[in-house]
C-alpha cells in the first residue's frame, strides 16, 4: 500500500520524505527538484511492539511498514501536460492515498513558485488540476455508458446517471471524495475508474518551529477550507523534523522534542495517520524467534490475515488461536494467558481486531 506525498514545487515534500524514510532524496531551494518519484519503505511506530518485545525477548523484531512516495511538484496546467504534469498525474494515480503538503510558514529565503504564501490558493491549484484530470476520465467513460444506455441497457443507464453526478460535481470544483452520491450503489461505477480525487487525503500543514504545537493562522484557514471534505489535517514543522533526524542519539532527539514541548516526532504521527488513511490495521505474532507486526485491511478475516504470512496458511486454514493485546500485557506471557483461559479459538468467520496476537493452525 502506497501513500503519495504531493504539493506544489518547493513546499517541503522531499524534506518530509527524507524525515520519514531516511532515504535522502534530493532536497533543494528550487522548483522541480524531484523529477522521478522517490520511494521509501517506512516503519510504522507502534509502542505495542516494544511492549511485546520486552515480554517475549525474541531474537528479532519486525514492525509493520508503509510505502511513501515522493512525487514531482505540480503547477498550473499540469492536467494539460505543463511542467511535469502528465508524469506527476500518472505517479499519483498509482498510489492508494494522498499526503498533500501545504506551505504554512513565512520565510523570504525559501522561494515560492507563485511568489507569495497562500496555502488555500496552493490547495485549489492542485485540486483543480486533479479534478480536471478526473473530469477527462469521467467524460470518456460517460460517452461510452451513454451510448449503451440509449439501447435500453438498464445497467448502463444507472452507470450514466452516476457519471453525470460525478461530472457535475467535478465541473463545480468538488473533488470526488466530497461528492454526495444519491445511491451508494453508484460507488460500484466509481471505484474501477481509480479517480485521483477519490483517494483519501491527509493535509500536512508545513509550519515553522514556533507553530509546531498549536499551528498558526494559515493552518486555521486550511482547517476551515477542508471541513467538508472528510479529510484530516496534521501540523508538522518539516524543517525542525529534519533537524531532529540529524541528531545521532535517541537521548539527544528526546531532549530536542522536550525543548519544543512535543512528546514524539511529528513524523511518527504522520506515519500512523498514513496507515489509518489507507484503512490498515495491525495484528501480531509473538514467539522466541521473532515478534512481528503484520499489516491487514480493516475488516480482514482470520484466513485473510493468515494469508499475509503465506498463501498456504489461507488455503489450508483450520483455526486461529487469538489473544487480545491487553490480555497478553496483563498476564505477561502466552502461558499465563492460557492458564487464565483467555486464549480464544476462532474460525474462518472471525474478523481480526487491531492488536490481536495470533497463531494459525493450517493443513495443506
Amino acid at each position: 500500500m502506497k501513500a503519495g506525498i504531493v504539493g506544489l514545487p518547493n513546499v517541503g515534500k522531499s524534506t518530509l520524505f527524507n524525515c520519514l524514510s531516511n532515504a535522502k532524496a534530493q532536497s533543494a531551494n528550487f522548483p522541480f527538484c524531484t523529477i522521478e518519484p522517490n520511494i521509501g519503505v517506512v516503519n510504522v511506530p507502534d509502542p505495542r511492539l516494544q511492549k511485546l518485545e520486552s515480554l517475549v525477548r525474541p531474537q528479532r523484531v519486525l514492525p509493520a511498514t508503509v510505502e511513501i512516495v515522493d512525487i514531482a511538484g505540480l503547477v498550473k496546467g499540469a492536467s494539460k501536460g505543463e511542467g511535469l504534469g502528465n508524469q506527476f498525474l500518472g505517479n499519483i494515480r498509482e498510489t492508494d492515498a494522498i499526503l498533500h503538503v501545504l506551505r504554512c510558514f513565512d520565510n523570504d529565503n525559501v522561494v515560492h513558485v507563485d511568489g507569495s504564501i497562500d496555502p488555500i490558493r496552493d490547495k485549489e491549484t492542485i485540486d483543480m488540476e486533479l479534478q480536471l484530470k478526473d473530469l477527462e476520465t469521467v467524460e470518456k467513460r460517460l460517452e461510452k455508458a451513454s451510448r449503451a444506455a440509449r439501447t435500453g441497457n438498464k445497467e448502463a443507464q444507472k452507470e450514466a446517471a452516476a457519471l453525470q453526478a460525478l461530472k457535475a460535481g467535478l465541473e463545480s470544483g468538488t473533488s470526488v471524495r466530497a461528492i454526495a452520491m444519491e445511491d451508494e450503489a453508484y460507488r460500484e461505477f466509481v471505484m474501477p475508474l481509480q479517480l485521483i480525487t477519490d483517494k483519501p487525503v491527509l493535509y500536512v500543514c508545513n509550519v515553522d518551529e514556533q507553530a509546531a504545537i498549536s499551528g498558526n493562522d494559515y493552518v486555521e484557514r486550511v482547517r476551515q477550507a477542508v471541513s467538508g471534505e472528510n479529510a484530516d489535517v496534521l501540523v508538522l514543522a518539516v524543517a525542525t523534523e529534519a533537524d531532529i533526524n540529524e541528531l545521532e542519539t535517541y537521548e539527544e532527539r528526546q531532549l530536542f522534542l522536550e525543548d519544543l514541548g512535543l512528546e514524539e516526532p511529528g513524523s511518527s504521527k504522520l506515519i500512523r495517520s498514513a496507515y489509518g488513511l489507507l484503512d490498515l490495521q495491525t495484528y501480531f505474532t509473538a514467539g522466541e524467534k521473532e515478534v512481528r507486526a503484520w499489516t491487514i485491511p480493516v475488516g480482514a478475516t482470520a484466513p485473510q490475515a493468515a494469508g499475509v504470512i503465506h498463501t498456504d496458511f489461507e488455503k489450508g486454514f483450520i483455526r486461529a488461536e487469538v489473544i487480545s493485546y491487553e490480555d497478553y500485557v496483563h498476564f505477561g506471557s502466552e502461558a499465563k494467558v492460557r492458564e487464565a483461559g483467555k486464549m480464544r479459538v476462532e474460525g474462518k468467520e472471525y474478523v481480526v481486531r487491531d492488536g490481536d496476537v495470533m497463531h494459525f493452525r493450517f493443513n495443506v
